[in-house]
């Protein structure tokens, strides 16, 4: 892109939401307002919601879950009204192994609306390898299966 010509709008929505992502703190569940619809599509391995309020759920129980969760967004694309993100989500387990930093790679596909915020987001990222397997028991078992299932 030419860089003395204006960013298209979602270019700017998308910068907003990821300076948003990037610095959660337990106080943000109550500004999602400024940046999802009222009626937006959130769904991820263990979600699927529709609206504010049950977005807010997902992202208010990841601080009852969870110590110091955090993300890095670590790539971004923006094609008219939709966005990609390639992320690093980094946190803790608050009951069991809290002592050591888990690391969970995704992505995360964002539909904007024509003012900007997010009527549509869609999380990927595999929950057996990135967490089902650092899990005491389940661990075990998903990566007996796994060697199994390749030879």
């Amino acid at each position: 892109m030419n860089p003395t010509l204006p960013k298209p709008p979602n270019h700017a929505a998308a910068a907003r939401v990821v300076d948003f992502f990037e610095t959660l703190s337990p106080a943000s569940p109550a500004r999602l307002d400024a940046f999802y619809t009222p009626n937006a599509y959130f769904k991820d391995p263990f979600n699927e919601v529709r609206g504010l309020a049950g977005v807010r759920g997902v992202f208010s129980h990841m601080y009852e879950a969870l110590e110091q969760p955090r993300f890095v967004v670590t790539g971004r694309i923006v094609d008219g009204d939709q966005c990609f993100l390639t992320w690093t989500f980094e946190f803790r387990f608050k009951n069991f192994d809290r002592a050591t930093l888990q690391t969970v790679r995704g992505g995360s596909h964002l539909k904007f609306t024509a003012d900007g915020l997010i009527d549509f987001h869609r999380d990927y990222w595999d929950a057996a390898e990135e967490l089902y397997e650092k899990l005491p028991v389940v661990g075990g078992l998903m990566r007996w299966l796994k060697k199994r299932a390749n030879p």
